[in-house]
């Protein structure tokens, strides 16, 4: 098992700048993802960013040059800068990790961002 706790949502205004942590403990493996994904109101849950422990880091593209995922390895966290925020940015945001190996992921209980005009 492992277990994900998130830290860092928040109210913010358009055009400012939020940072997402995210700790990971348990049986955590070497092999793994983590990032972040993100659920509007009335809509799917969707990929914002991930790192792989190899080094890979991948975005999507509504988020490319405006957020920047990084993983502190030696303290199991993952963060997400955020800047630029715009309103559409506004969504639960859930941290996710995915061991490579046997493909088992866990999902954080979420953090709320809200950007306002």
């Amino acid at each position: 098992q492992v277990q994900l706790v998130e830290s860092g949502g928040g109210l913010v205004q358009a055009g400012g700048s939020l940072r997402l942590s995210c700790a990971a403990s348990g049986s955590t493996f070497s092999a793994n993802r983590i990032g972040w994904y993100r659920q509007a109101p009335g809509k799917q849950r969707e990929l914002v960013a991930f790192a792989s422990s190899g080094g890979f880091t991948n975005y999507a593209d509504a988020v490319k040059g405006r957020f920047t995922i990084s993983r502190d390895n030696a303290k199991k966290t993952v963060y997400l800068q955020m800047n630029s925020l715009k309103p559409e940015d506004t969504a639960v945001y859930y941290c996710h990790y995915r061991n490579l190996r046997t493909t088992a992921e866990y999902w954080g209980q979420g953090t709320q961002v809200t950007v306002s005009l």
